[in-house]
């Protein structure tokens, strides 16, 4: 594949990635590569690599006689994706918690703040984003490239599960009280607090969404 071919893939990959976490392509709608392609101005044929590529995310299912679909979320998966962020994230507070430096602290200050300032503008796709790069910068701080790789390339995975929190707005207050809890602990060195609340904060999550998908799947 040419470097432009791989562009414009990479393009169309993020357009209908961002069309499906925002909402714009609801659960279970079909993916017709000739009406995406049209919208997008783009022929058949980087529509069907993003296909491709978002079923390997898990944003995708491929539907016999039917072609792609936007994939339901269901409680496995949810539980099976946080199972597996949890183990990784606590690890991270705990190395973060140990090995992090003065420049470390300032990272980690700003990205708490920036976190702030998202919420304060209401913009869920700020705020995701800024809670993505809250938790990233943690890993980071653990001082280990393998775990940062996989926590990174895990995250797609899990940023789907994240807008979904994210949307309701009456728990925003409750997440800055976490990142705040946990930027205090990993600042003092406190491995214990720093897991136990990163371990609730992950775990409320999950619980949360698993009961707006059970209410969902009860109004259809």
């Amino acid at each position: 594949m040419s470097e432009d071919n791989y562009s414009l893939s990479s393009r169309v990959f993020h357009t209908i990635r961002e069309n499906i976490l925002s909402g714009k392509y609801a659960t279970d709608e079909e993916l017709k590569e000739k009406s995406i392609g049209e919208e997008l101005g783009v022929s058949r044929t980087p529509v069907r690599e993003a296909i491709r590529m978002l079923e390997l995310e898990g944003l995708v299912v491929m539907v016999p006689r039917k072609g792609a679909e936007v994939a339901r979320i269901t409680e496995k998966d949810l539980r099976d994706a946080l199972e597996i962020r949890l183990s990784l994230e606590e690890l991270a507070v705990e190395l973060a918690c140990k090995r992090i430096d003065e420049e470390g602290r300032l990272r980690l200050r700003e990205a708490c703040e920036n976190f702030r300032e998202a919420v304060r503008s209401g913009r869920v796709s700020d705020i995701v984003d800024t809670d993505v790069a809250f938790h990233e910068t943690i890993c980071e701080l653990s001082n280990n490239p393998r775990l940062v790789s996989l926590t990174k390339n895990y995250g797609e995975q899990v940023y789907r599960y994240r807008v979904e929190y994210v949307r309701d707005t009456g728990y925003h207050g409750k997440l800055l009280r976490e990142h705040d809890e946990i930027t205090e602990a990993i600042l003092l060195g406190d491995v214990e607090k720093a897991k136990a609340v990163m371990h609730q904060h992950i775990y409320d999550q999950e619980q949360i969404v698993i009961q707006n998908i059970k209410q969902k799947q009860d109004t259809i």
